[in-house]
């Protein structure tokens, strides 16, 4: 009679158990399933900004070219980039392209430095104020990803939630790492118009309208 008694008990705990890891799996993946799409939701968010400054340079290219119209071989390489910005998709794609970009726009605004009156054009600084702030709503829109991003990572880490993400398809979520010339901080000046001009990255360069 005991014997049956302790079976029963054992077999009482074993479906406890089982029953408390399919509600955590359930509840778990639920939380998984809102977290990543959050993820999903912040990597869009970049890909609108950085499509936007996309939109912006090839105007900014065409303003250019009015007093540079020789230099070919950097419009070129701007058109590609540009290309390969939109086709990007994964945040390892966008990552690279994003810093081919940044390049390229480096070299374009060198240029510019040779021509006075290109920077005193209105439509080139006109232009120039709205990739200022369309850089500032791409590093608002890394920050926020990267958070959800380290969020998701962690969760998929923790106790039960490890036990399970894997075999669900739950995989680490890659972050948005700043590119080698996004790391120097930006030189900016002011002139008198008080708008503060993107280096995009390069050290060197000191921009003002």
């Amino acid at each position: 009679m005991r014997k049956t008694n302790s079976a029963f008990i054992l077999i009482g705990i074993f479906i406890i158990l089982i029953i408390f890891f399919v509600i955590t799996g359930i509840r778990g993946y639920n939380e998984l399933i809102q977290i990543q799409e959050q993820v999903t939701l912040q990597q869009s968010n970049i890909q609108t900004q950085l499509q936007r400054r996309n939109d912006l340079i090839p105007n900014l290219v065409e303003t250019v070219k009015g007093y540079a119209s020789h230099e070919q071989a950097i419009f070129t390489d701007i058109a590609q980039t540009r290309s390969k910005l939109s086709g990007a998709t994964s945040i390892d794609e966008l990552t690279q392209a994003e810093q081919t970009m940044q390049n390229a726009l480096n070299r374009l605004l060198v240029v510019v430095e040779n021509y006075p009156d290109l920077k005193a054009d209105k439509q080139y600084t006109a232009l120039m104020d709205e990739l200022a702030g369309t850089e500032n709503r791409i590093q608002v829109a890394r920050r926020d990803y990267n958070e959800i991003a380290q969020a998701y990572n962690s969760k998929i880490k923790q106790f039960p939630t490890v036990i399970f993400a894997g075999i669900m398809g739950f995989e680490k979520a890659d972050y948005f790492e700043a590119s080698d010339v996004s790391q120097n901080a930006p030189i900016v000046s002011f002139g008198e118009r008080g708008a503060a001009l993107p280096n995009f990255g390069h050290p060197n360069l000191l921009f003002t309208i």
